[in-house]
């Protein structure tokens, strides 16, 4: 980075990632500030570590000297992304609100306070590269293969990463404790958080019941045979082995139970036996609502490789315009436990192309039809 004295408001949430990011924009001559964001409001004590957190970025605005504002998006999550991530539930689909918080939160609300701040620019402790060609930011992934986040990142908007910076995306995560600690932060070997923000370490199936009513089903074989009851189908997603409560019959074989797909009509869960069971394996699925960074330079169809969830590897596939503005996404080697209302990411070699939301028509949830005919409908 190179010397300047241009102003950049850095969100710290009182992890060492973000520490570190302020850390090397103070460094690079930057005119620091620091903002913590406070986005939920839990009644629970013990489970919303936001005023430990708060204490925690103070002190490290403290030892840079640097000014520590503090905001309430607390409205803004619950609007954007809390009710998302209830209606995805609802419908039987399996959000990932830290995408949504990163478009809407993030790299939305908050850049817009840090203008009012005077800042031409924020930036946070995501483990991401942007490079300048010419054409515009494009976004790469990071250094650290196994802290990449550009999953993350994959909608938000253009204009927004073209005002952000990523301080951290050069480092190993073992660069950045070593850094931090260096530096005298008091958070160099803090936990990284883990799972979703607003659920913390509290029980799922208990958070969940409380704004959604459960409905209990039967859990239903590939021929259609009751073997049990679910407790609701918000709370499976496709592949889940754990927490089904199957016991053994003596009829069938004794292999594990996967979920398979969910039959919103009849409110079953079906379930297979095997890992690898073939209504498990998808070799294609539809995109709804998709991001391209750099929607000039896509031509289908587009060979490029995808990921269907965090830290996956890249897979190679082929990308093609679907029906009423879906994309259909065509993949070299069947893909395992594609769950609707996750993301699908797309690249070419390093740089990030945009991404978009799994969508049910072509995947394992099924809106009507016995369970039966359902698990036959599954995309091979």
């Amino acid at each position: 980075m190179a010397k300047t004295s241009e102003r950049v408001v850095v969100g710290m949430s009182g992890g060492v990632d973000s520490s570190v990011a302020a850390l090397r924009l103070k460094e690079a001559g930057f005119d620091v500030h620091g903002l913590f964001m406070h986005n939920w409001e839990d009644d629970d004590e013990g489970y919303c570590t936001s005023a430990e957190d708060f204490q925690d970025a103070r002190r490290v605005a403290d030892t840079l000297v640097i000014p520590l504002h503090r905001v309430d998006f607390t409205r803004e999550y619950r609007d954007r992304v809390f009710r998302y991530f209830l209606d995805e539930y609802s419908a039987g689909r399996t959000p990932n609100p830290d995408v949504l918080c990163n478009r809407e939160i993030k790299f939305g609300e908050f850049l817009q306070y840090a203008q009012r701040l005077g800042a031409g620019r924020i930036a946070t402790g995501h483990y991401a590269r942007l490079a300048n060609d010419g054409s515009g930011v494009r976004l790469r992934k990071a250094t650290d293969p196994g802290k990449d986040q550009s999953y993350f990142l994959h909608a938000v908007r253009a204009d927004a990463l073209n005002r952000s910076i990523f301080p951290v995306g050069d480092l190993h995560k073992s660069e950045v404790r070593s850094l931090a600690r260096a530096s005298g932060f008091h958070n160099f070997a803090k936990k990284d958080s883990t799972g979703i923000c607003f659920i913390g370490e509290r029980h799922f199936r208990r958070f969940l019941a409380s704004y959604l009513p459960a409905q209990p089903g039967p859990i239903v074989t590939e021929s259609g045979r009751e073997i049990g009851r679910h407790n609701g189908l918000m709370y499976y997603t496709i592949g889940q082995r754990q927490g089904l409560g199957l016991g053994g019959h003596a009829d069938l074989p004794e292999s594990p139970w996967y979920v398979a797909a969910k039959d919103m009509a009849t409110n079953s869960l079906l379930v297979v036996q095997g890992h690898d069971h073939r209504a498990l394996q998808s070799s294609s699925l539809s995109a709804t609502n998709v991001n391209w960074f750099y929607p000039d330079e896509i031509e289908f169809p587009l060979r490029c490789t995808a990921r269907i969830r965090y830290r996956q590897t890249d897979q190679a596939c082929s990308v093609e315009p679907g029906n009423k503005g879906e994309l259909r996404v065509r993949f070299d080697q069947p893909q395992r436990a594609v769950a609707p209302g996750q993301f699908v990411v797309f690249y070419t070699g390093d740089d990030c192309l945009g991404g978009g939301i799994i969508s049910g028509k072509n995947t394992n949830v099924v809106a009507d039809g016995r369970a039966d005919a359902a698990l036959a409908e599954l995309p091979r």
